[in-house]
């Protein structure tokens, strides 16, 4: 009967429901870790049976598979240009100023990045493509800034890893002390050193 309903009014509840799984398995994560998270727990979360929400997610992979995905849509790490041109500089301090203000999505992509580097884990494959598409998309952000080489000298392609080491990095010390840390004040001041130029300390030399 359910399910019937379920059709009968489109895909829209279906979908509904989905997205509240989702959000669900995020806080569950967030506070227990991937391996601490089981799908009872989510499930009792939403109001579901565990058998129930199997309809949604046959298994624990493929709900954190979703996860992933549903982070991802508000990080410019999957977000596709589509043409437009590179992601301005500015964008990037703007997502970090963002990301400040939603903390429990922040630990749960963080809990699972720390959890991900062991060789089993089920969403090693995820991130491992996912920092391949990043680097590739700092690198052009990085382009479109300064060219060719950024004033240090540097190409795009050798600082994006550094700058995609920052921006992770900051989540960590700031998910750990947010008084010390202000993560997007850190983080302008990381783009700063970038902009700054690199011939100062090559022309003290010189003399």
């Amino acid at each position: 009967m359910d399910r019937l309903m379920e059709r009968g009014s489109g895909t829209s509840r279906g979908e509904e429901r989905r997205a509240e799984i989702v959000r669900s398995a995020l806080e569950v994560i967030a506070e227990r870790g991937y391996r601490g998270a089981t799908l009872g727990a989510v499930a009792e979360r939403v109001g579901l049976t565990q058998q129930g929400l199997l309809h949604y997610f046959p298994t624990k992979e493929s709900l954190l598979i979703a996860v992933l995905e549903e982070r991802d849509q508000w990080d410019t790490g999957s977000a596709r240009r589509d043409g437009a041109g590179a992601w301005p500089l500015a964008l990037l301090n703007s997502l970090v100023e963002y990301n400040a203000m939603r903390p429990g999505i922040v630990q749960t992509f963080s809990a699972l990045l720390g959890e991900s580097v062991t060789g089993d884990h089920p969403a090693r494959p995820c991130f491992t493509q996912r920092y391949e598409r990043v680097r590739a998309d700092m690198a052009d952000t990085l382009r479109g800034e300064f060219g060719d080489r950024l004033p240090g000298g540097q190409t795009p392609e050798e600082v994006a890893p550094l700058l995609v080491a920052v921006m992770d990095g900051l989540q960590f010390q700031w998910l750990h002390d947010p008084e010390a840390v202000d993560m997007p004040a850190v983080f302008r001041t990381f783009v700063s050193l970038l902009a700054a130029r690199g011939d100062e300390g090559a022309g003290a030399e010189e003399s």
